[in-house]
């Protein structure tokens, strides 16, 4: 049988922040997820979009809102949550980007 994607977060705070984020919206996200173990993470629009430098985001919706789960991918077909947060305007705050960038390049890095 094909081994199934995997998803984790980069550290417990990141699981914490995510599995915190409004009922609606986690809802969203824990589907897209169900989606992202059974087809990968290149879904596509509405789910997922790339982000440039080998980073990608979940695009969770919710009566509450819209959240964006910022990933990247790592060998064995492993999807490392590397940020999660509610969206307030159309980009992605600099600050969220610098923090997923930063996180990748540790995991990078050991």
């Amino acid at each position: 049988m094909e081994q199934k994607w995997k998803i984790s977060f980069f550290n417990h705070k990141v699981e914490s922040e995510t599995l915190a984020l409004p009922k609606g919206i986690l809802a969203d996200l824990l589907s897209i997820f169900d989606l992202v173990e059974e087809f990968g993470p290149n879904l596509g629009r509405p789910h997922s979009a790339p982000l440039g430098d080998g980073l990608f985001e979940f695009r969770a919706k919710g009566r509450e809102g819209i959240a964006r789960s910022i990933f990247c991918t790592v060998i064995d077909k492993e999807v490392v949550i590397l940020h999660s947060f509610i969206k307030k305007s159309n980009a992605i705050p600099k600050k969220d980007l610098e923090l997923a960038k930063k996180r990748k390049k540790e995991l990078e890095n050991g």
